[in-house]
Order: structure tokens, then sequence, then C-alpha cells
């Protein structure tokens, strides 16, 4: 499947479809890595997310154009009030945490407890995503505690590093398969379009100013 960042139509003329997901977990995990991996393909340069970061990026599926609307969450205490507001009604969610640091995975099962009071089962697709393989000589949270975890949940699992990119475009892949799947029959994908891209640039998603939020290509 080709991915490709830019433009909105597919190359046959069909329809862009706007799929929403939400990257969850604590500080420092690789969120903001992760996604610019997705929208770059590199991780150079990351600063710590200030309330959230908007990117989009257009996967191509099935003869289908998904332009993901991705919505990279602070995980500082401060910002938890107000991220609600961003997983509200996403088709995707990634819950992040560090295979090198425990309390990540144990706050990533915290906020998988806060999303399932907002998300319909088999109608939102949510991954627990252990980031940081790079770091396997500090890993704290074993392969099979991660895997135990998402199967207790009903959920994928993968391991990744944002870093060397290592499984993060499978995911990617992934996910949007996942979402064509649950969405098709439904058709609950509304049409793309581009004075959508400008208010959320120009007011913030959900009435927030500019100021909480990081707009990415």
């Amino acid at each position: 499947m080709s991915q490709d960042g830019a433009g909105g139509e597919a190359e046959d003329g069909a329809r862009t479809l706007r799929v929403k997901m939400v990257l969850l977990g604590s500080s420092g995990v690789g969120k903001s890595s992760l996604a610019a991996r997705f929208v770059q393909g590199e991780c150079r340069g990351i600063q710590p997310t200030v309330g959230c970061a908007y990117h989009t990026h257009v996967v191509r599926v099935n003869g289908a154009s998904l332009r993901f609307e991705i919505w990279d969450t602070a995980g500082q205490e401060k910002y938890h009030s107000v991220t609600p507001l961003y997983y509200r009604g996403a088709h995707a969610a990634l819950v992040v945490y560090d295979i090198s640091k425990r309390e990540s995975f144990t706050r990533a099962q915290f906020w998988l407890r806060e999303l399932e009071q907002q998300y319909i089962p088999d109608s939102t697709v949510v991954w627990l995503v252990g980031n940081k393989t790079d770091l396997e000589q500090s890993r704290q949270v074993s392969l099979q505690e991660g895997q135990s975890l998402a199967e207790d949940r009903g959920l994928g699992f993968v391991e990744t590093s944002a870093l060397s990119g290592d499984h993060v475009n499978q995911l990617l892949r992934t996910v949007a398969y996942r979402v064509h799947e649950l969405t098709w029959d439904q058709r609950s994908l509304s049409e793309w379009q581009e004075l959508h891209a400008a208010d959320a640039q120009n007011r913030g998603f959900f009435g927030f100013s500019p100021s909480c939020c990081n707009v990415g290509p």
C-alpha cells in the first residue's frame, strides 16, 4: 500500500476520507516521534508537545484514500483535563508506552481505562504500542506483558522504535486497513475538505486557539 503525505485527492479521482487518530500516553514515551515517522519518515529535533500537535497524512488502502488527522496529545498531567476533547469521536487511538519505563506502562493502563469510557467497541481501532525497542538493553516491560494486556483488552499490539523506524510504517498500514474494514459498511467516514484543514489551523480543533496546538502539514 502506498502512502503520500501531500494532496487530498486519490490518483483515480476517488474521494479522500477523513480518519481521526489520537496518540495517548505519558510524556516522553515517543508519541511525537511516532507522529513524525508517520508523516515525515524521520524524527529529528522533536520537542515536547504543548497541549497537542496536529498533523495530516494520506494512506491509500483497498482503492480508498484515507487522510489521517493525527492528534498527538501532551502527556503531562496538567493537560489531562482537556485530553478527552481530542480523543472523542476518534476512529483510531494508539496508547503508547516506553518499554524501558515501567511507570509509562502502568500509565498506559490508565489511559486505556479513560479511553474505554469514550469509544464504542468494534467501531474504534485501538492499539497498544510499546515504543523504544532501540532501548532493549534497558527494557523494564517484557514483550509478553504488553501482549497479555492487549489480549485481555481485545486490542491490537506492536512494539516499535520511532528512532529506527522499526515496525512504524507497518503499524500505520495495519491501522488504516482495520479502520477501513470497520467503517466501510457504515460509511461513517466523512469526505476530507480543505476548509476543515484551514479551520483546524486557524482556530484549533474543538475551538482551541492555535497556541495549544502545533499544526503540521
